[in-house]
């Protein structure tokens, strides 16, 4: 890719030597030749025609550093300021600097002369360009840079000057470095201008330097501007005259211009002295004929002013219209998304969504919201240079008002927010919904583990062939399982209640839930009958009973709920929890530690537990009575009851580690909270502070107009500059989305409200800068005094009560009485009065702003182009017709404006019409939205 030349060192060269070449030298190297200051000094006398103090001739440094010092006291006593360039930078050859000293000189002997109606030096070069340019449809001089690349801007102005030199229409836009090379070899041949610049690198950078363009640039103005100079005295002023027959030479011939020849050439070239009063009679007859076609340019001039205004005012309305669009397709297309509730099955993929809507605030929506605040300004700036230039207001089309906009982006906030929200409660529940499945399977995995086997136990008829002491050990150990059923109970509602909750938060795996839990019901509601089956069957054989074991039934009795009770604490110590909050946690640990404090009074009941079990084995031996392997009471032996409370040893350090890091991170979320907080608690005051202060502003008058808006424009960049203490607000509020932390009791603050309050801040400081240059703009259009605008501006205050930038019927009529307006309740004020709010109210809103104010108050105090004065100056073209021919407006504009003219003018139809005549008149009153009657 090309790349921008920084280096103009042969533009300048060049230009040193066309004028050093004038006292019969030159130089060959820039940073080289000027460094003994001798050279310098000579350059400054050609190019100012001035003598310089003497030079010293010797070769040390200090006789250099001294020449140069002369030179550049010189420079400065022309009023330029050098900065940073020192005599012994130039002596030791720094080719920045000396490059910076021949630039200052170009810019103060070469172009800081340049005026071209009020305008001067680089702006007056660049308008003398643009009106010596004009004619030529493919010329666009818009900079010194790139307007220059493809060489036809140069081959323009030697054409516009000298069309005998070049051959405009055979030029190509397509071969720049024909072009260039064709400009430079021409003005180097004819002009006497030397070539500065090199065609292929001018073509080959993408931003040729616009210091050598200038430079170059201003050469042909100085080669050209001998013909635009009037001597003062008459008979300059008639050589002047006839020198500006060579201008219209390129003009179609006219009845204006018939100078006839009035004595033969003989006479003037056989005289060694031609009669003085006889050339300058003749001379006269060119000035007469040529002062109708100076009258028909300046109608001309007034037309392209008006058809200039009037294009431009359309491309706005363009741009406007295709951003309006373009900005409603996005909020269009956006709301849909923002307003899709369907949920996800996952917390991932909930996650995900909730990434792509923070994609969404950060990346996609910045730049929409700038996008608007533009056009609003653009569509104000449109209303404000359609008053001015006296045009009927721009109505945009339907659906693309800028209301419509606001509405727009109103319901595309409200979309945003509530889907914002729906995605946290979504998250929420998810995370809810993972937590009571996860416990749900654990409460039936154990509850399964324990019925198996239950249903066989239960239907064994063992009690048919058992002997007396069996059948009183079977009645007890029935006994002991109905204590453990009835023990389980609690878990199977737990499980049905927790199946219950899943199904009211709507779990995508609802149907496999409700599946297990039936089948747990069912087995339950089995084990009870087959239970109470089981007990009469086991009554009908009690009275065989004699003796019983009570050792062994108060083991089981005691063992059976001692052992529920540990396998409820080991469901308890592996239970997960979930917590937000430090309180939470802190809740947990208290729990977990009066959990902890049971468990010496559960050792001693184990011990005692286990000593029945000792005793009923001493008594067996000691009577010698065989026992079975296990207790005929239960299943529950001494060893899982050690099993078991060894087990819930082990989990509670367990439990004791996942509480401190769950503390720990609550602590680390708390400390996010408060961070967040005193972050948020200063910018979010601060950003408040700020729009009471713009509002003071807006409404206080301290200076001018433009001290104003300079003000304003220091508190805007205040305003950018604090964008640091945002950015790093919305770094700590990702760490606590990413942390999952929903809420922050330590402010009243939320990013969403610092992101709107930032949005209306920017957008509240733009607005009130745009309506300053609007001021501005309004004052300098139309002549309106500081004083003025201070009472206007002072009058509206007054009565603006609300402080709401605009007034009420009722407050407009107040303040148009304080300015001297008549509009007192009568019927000659209530028709004036109603006359003025038909002008600053056309919409019926019952508001008006000040810039509507202001409008209507420098339109009641100032003039401003109408359309009897276009209607007089097409006249003037015309040559006092009632129409006008496509020919004439040829000949009399510009192409472009010509053929504008020519696509938008109606058929004459007057009495005195010819073929092809057009209607200059009814053309003239629609560009300011009147009609012809």
């Amino acid at each position: 890719m090309p790349q921008r030349s920084n280096k103009p060192t042969t533009t300048f060269t060049a230009w040193c030597n066309s004028h050093l070449r004038k006292a019969g030298t030159q130089i060959e190297n820039i940073d080289e030749d000027f460094r003994d200051g001798l050279k310098l000094m000579l350059l400054l006398e050609v190019i100012s025609g001035e003598r310089l103090p003497k030079p010293e001739r010797g070769k040390m440094r200090v006789h250099k550093i001294n020449n140069v010092n002369k030179a550049l006291d010189f420079i400065a006593s022309k009023g330029v300021k050098l900065v940073s360039i020192g005599a012994e930078e130039i002596v030791d050859g720094n080719a920045k600097m000396t490059l910076g000293m021949i630039w200052t000189i170009i810019l103060r002997f070469a172009i800081q002369d340049i005026s071209v109606e009020e305008t001067s030096a680089k702006e007056g070069l660049l308008l003398w360009c643009q009106r010596k340019t004009a004619p030529y449809k493919n010329v666009n001089v818009q900079n010194f840079h790139i307007s220059w690349k493809d060489g036809l801007a140069f081959n323009a102005l030697i054409h516009r000057h000298r069309p005998e030199l070049i051959e405009y229409d055979k030029l190509r836009k397509d071969d720049p470095v024909t072009n260039l090379n064709n400009a430079f070899e021409v003005a180097e041949k004819y002009l006497d201008i030397p070539k500065m610049l090199d065609a292929e690198d001018i073509v080959n950078t993408a931003r040729p330097d616009e210091k050598a363009i200038m430079t170059y640039v201003s050469s042909f103005y100085h080669a050209f501007s001998g013909a635009q100079k009037v001597p003062g005295r008459a008979r300059q002023a008639l050589l002047a005259a006839t020198a500006q027959c060579r201008c219209y030479s390129r003009l179609p011939r006219s009845p204006h211009f018939s100078c006839r020849r009035q004595w033969p050439l003989s006479d003037i070239v056989g005289t060694l002295r031609p009669d003085e009063k006889a050339i300058m009679t003749y001379v006269s007859c060119f000035y007469h004929a040529f002062s109708g076609a100076q009258k028909a340019e300046t109608a001309a001039n007034r037309i392209c002013k008006v058809l200039a205004v009037n294009q431009e005012n359309e491309h706005l309305m363009e741009d406007y219209e295709r951003l309006a669009s373009d900005l409603l397709e996005w909020i269009r297309r956006t709301i849909p998304w923002l307003e899709d509730r369907v949920p996800q099955r996952t917390i991932q993929e909930m996650q995900q969504k909730l990434e792509d809507f923070r994609d969404y605030r950060r990346v996609h929506k910045p730049p929409k919201v700038q996008e608007k605040c533009q056009l609003e300004i653009n569509f104000n700036t449109l209303q404000t240079k359609l008053r001015l230039s006296n045009r009927p207001a721009f109505m945009p089309s339907e659906g693309r008002m800028v209301s419509d906009i606001n509405n727009g982006w109103q319901h595309l906030e409200q979309a945003e927010k509530g889907y914002e929200e729906w995605l946290l409660n979504e998250i929420r529940r998810l995370e809810r919904l993972d937590h009571l499945a996860e416990k749900f399977r654990q409460k039936a995995s154990i509850h399964e583990a324990w019925t198996d086997g239950k249903e066989a136990m239960l239907k064994h008829r063992d009690y048919e062939t058992a002997t007396l002491s069996d059948i009183k050990a079977l009645i007890r150990k029935h006994e002991a399982f109905e204590s453990d059923l009835a023990a389980h109970q609690d878990r199977v509602e737990q499980i049905a209640a927790i199946a219950q909750e899943l199904n009211e938060l709507d779990y995508y795996d609802s149907h496999n839930v409700n599946t297990r839990c039936q089948k747990i019901c069912d087995q339950w509601d089995a084990l009870g009958n087959l239970t109470h089956s089981r007990r009469e069957a086991l009554e009908k054989t009690e009275k065989q009973l004699e003796t019983i074991d009570q050792l062994h039934l108060e083991y089981a009795k005691r063992a059976a709920p001692f052992n529920n009770w540990m396998e409820s604490a080991m469901e308890d110590l592996q239970d997960m929890f979930i917590v937000h909050t430090i309180e939470e946690i802190e809740g947990l640990i208290s729990a977990h530690d009066q959990f902890k404090s049971t468990l010496p009074d559960a050792d001693r009941e184990r011990e005692a537990i286990l000593a029945i079990h000792k005793e009923a084995q001493r008594i067996a031996e000691s009577n010698h009575i065989k026992l079975s392997a296990s207790n005929p009471y239960t299943t529950v032996t001494p060893q899982i009851i050690n099993s078991k409370w060894e087990k819930v040893q082990q989990l509670v350090p367990k439990r004791d580690h996942a509480l401190m890091e769950e503390q720990s991170k609550q602590q680390s979320n708390e400390h996010l909270r408060r961070q967040f907080a005193s972050q948020a608690n200063v910018v979010g005051p601060w950003i408040q502070t700020k729009m009471e202060e713009i509002g003071r502003i807006s409404i206080e008058m301290n200076g001018t107009l433009e001290d104003q808006l300079n003000h304003l424009k220091q508190y805007e960049r205040s305003i950018v500059d604090y964008k640091p203490n945002l950015d790093l607000l919305e770094q700590q509020h990702q760490l606590i989305q990413e942390a999952l932390i929903f809420d922050n009791k330590h402010t009243n603050y939320t990013m969403e409200h610092i992101r709107v309050g930032w949005e209306q801040l920017l957008t509240t400081i733009a607005r009130t800068i745009n309506e300053i240059e609007n001021q501005i703009l309004t004052r300098d259009a139309k002549g309106i005094s500081q004083e003025q605008m201070q009472e206007f501006r002072a009058s509206f205050n007054h009565f603006d009560k609300d402080h709401g930038g605009a007034l009420g019927p009722e407050e407009l009529k107040a303040c148009l009485i304080s300015l001297g307006y008549d509009v007192e309740n009568d019927r000659q004020g209530d028709a004036e009065f109603n006359r003025i709010m038909s002008v600053v109210d056309p919409n019926h809103s019952g508001l008006v702003t000040f810039q509507a104010f202001i409008d209507f108050m420098s339109r009641e105090t100032t003039d401003t182009d109408t359309a009897d004065q276009v209607i007089a100056s097409f006249k003037v073209l015309a040559g006092d017709k009632n129409f006008i021919t496509a020919e004439e407006l040829r000949r009399e504009l510009p192409p472009d404006q010509a053929e504008y003219c020519i696509a938008r003018m109606a058929p004459y139809q007057g009495p005195d019409t010819v073929p092809g005549a057009l209607d200059y008149k009814s053309f003239s009153t629609a560009l300011y939205g009147e009609s012809d009657l």
